[in-house]
């Protein structure tokens, strides 16, 4: 179970979070091997979500810029650069501009990204960039986005990136293990790399779109949290289907069944496909309505997304002006 107080070696953003990263637990294949999901009770609650509630006005103008807190702006691109980090870098400092800050009174109220989200080998440019801000680094890594490299390549990708100044991993798990229900050997896997981890927090990304069935979703989900994550991950943004609504219920209500079991919070972020406002405040109420205020932080929730943010800045200049601006008036997102 979880313990209430601070452990020896816990730093002060943890305890000043009241956070306690999830210690996992030993591999137990009878808490998970019975799940068997309904597919069409899913698909129905997950067609309801964006559509029984709607937030307007001052009202959706506030769930947004939480939606911006909890975004880890992101660029994975082959033809990043330097430039292209520190750009992202200035962006998720700053994410809105001040001028529509000040007509909503928030000048004063800080709001940055969750993190910046990069490749192992633009790790430095983003510490560059950062300088002293407390802002995370995420480093994707473990062969991502396929994960097809031996486990000990997986390691020594992670050590790397921690060594480079990477405060979050996020790893993608071996797909062949989940299709053949290899639960134990996925379960050894993801361990190794959470303790190769370190301090440094871990995301572990599922590759929804690559698993045939909601059933193995929820086993790699509870498999996964098992092992020690401190976040499960839907997608790499690589995969044809990335972020769904229903695939995020299933791993939602894992989460949460996690939680009652052990006391540990573990976080959750989809990925993939993000890129409009709307579509951030129908993950924001999927996450109110099924795990409760303590997940809506960046400690907690996040987005993996690179265009996302544009579109909510576009949506909170129509609210401060009451006109909709061209997407390319923007700064880069």
């Amino acid at each position: 179970m979880a313990k209430t107080k601070a452990k020896r070696g816990q730093s002060k953003k943890e305890i000043s979070d009241h956070i306690i990263r999830n210690e996992g637990l030993s591999y137990d294949a009878d808490i998970f091997n019975h799940i068997n999901i309904n597919r069409s009770a899913v698909e129905r609650r997950a067609a309801t979500i964006g559509t029984r509630r709607s937030v307007k006005k001052q009202w959706q103008a506030a769930w947004l810029l939480k939606a911006v807190s909890c975004i880890d702006l992101t660029t994975l691109s082959g033809d990043d650069t330097p430039s292209n980090v520190h750009r992202l870098c200035a962006k998720a400092v700053s994410p809105i501009r001040h001028d529509l800050l000040r007509a909503m009174d928030m000048q004063d109220a800080k709001i940055t990204t969750g993190a910046v989200c990069v490749y192992h080998n633009k790790i430095k440019d983003a510490v560059d960039a950062l300088g002293v801000s407390p802002m995370p680094i995420a480093a994707v890594s473990t062969g991502f986005p396929a994960g097809q490299i031996p486990l000990a390549e997986k390691l020594k990708q992670i050590e790397l990136s921690v060594a480079a100044g990477a405060t979050e991993i996020d790893i993608v798990v071996s797909r062949e293990l989940v299709l053949r229900s290899q639960w134990k050997e996925l379960y050894d896997e993801v361990k190794a790399c959470r303790k190769a981890c370190g301090e440094a927090h871990m995301k572990t990304i599922l590759a929804t779109g690559e698993i045939p069935t909601y059933s193995k979703v929820a086993k790699a989900s509870w498999v996964s949290m098992m092992a020690g994550s401190d976040f499960i991950k839907t997608s790499t943004g690589k995969e044809p289907t990335n972020a769904t609504i229903p695939v995020s219920l299933v791993m939602i209500r894992c989460i949460r069944e996690y939680e009652k079991l052990t006391g540990f919070k573990v976080g959750f972020k989809p990925a993939g496909g993000i890129r409009k406002a709307k579509q951030a405040l129908t993950w924001l109420i999927l996450i109110k309505e099924e795990l409760g205020d303590d997940w809506l932080n960046p400690h907690l929730f996040r987005f993996g997304a690179s265009s996302l943010l544009g579109d909510i800045e576009r949506q909170l200049e129509h609210y401060v002006t009451g006109r909709y601006s061209a997407s390319y008036r923007h700064p880069m997102a």
